[in-house]
C-alpha cells in the first residue's frame, strides 16, 4: 500500500487570515534504534492561503507512520514539509508532543512562514 495522498479543498475565505488547529492524539511510530513503538500527539496549526487540508486524508497520512522507524525530530519536520507542499499555507506549525519514555519527555516544534520578513506580515 502506497502512502496516502494529502488532499486539499479551496479555502472558504482566502482573502482573510484565520487559524486552523488540528490535533491527532493517537500518533504512533517506531523508534529506529530499539524498534519499540513511540506514542504521542501531533498538533498542526496553520493559516491557510488558497487551500485547506482535508482531515480524512490527513488522518490516513499520519497513520502511515505507525510502522515506520523514524526519530521524533525527523517525523515532525517531515510532516511539516509534506503539509506545506500540499496546501501552501501562509504559516504553519507542527508540534510533535511525544509520550514519556525512559523518564524523558520530548516535544519537537517545526515552523514554516511563507514570508518571514516583517514587511510580509
Amino acid at each position: 500500500m502506497g502512502a496516502p495522498t494529502l488532499e486539499t479543498f479551496p479555502s472558504p475565505r482566502p482573502e482573510r487570515e484565520y487559524v486552523v488547529e488540528t490535533r491527532f492524539t493517537e500518533f504512533t511510530s517506531v523508534c529506529p534504534v530499539t524498534g519499540l513503538p513511540d506514542f504521542g500527539e501531533i498538533r498542526v496549526t496553520y493559516v491557510p492561503a488558497d487551500s485547506c487540508i482535508e482531515l480524512k486524508s490527513l488522518k490516513y497520512y499520519l497513520i502511515e507512520f505507525r510502522n515506520r522507524g523514524i526519530f521524533y525530530e525527523h517525523v515532525t519536520n517531515q510532516i511539516l514539509d509534506d503539509l506545506v507542499a500540499a496546501c501552501r499555507p501562509r504559516r504553519m506549525t507542527v508540534i510533535g508532543d511525544f509520550s514519556v519514555r525512559g523518564g524523558l519527555k520530548t516535544t519537537v516544534t517545526a515552523t514554516y512562514d511563507r514570508d518571514p520578513s516583517p514587511q510580509g506580515r
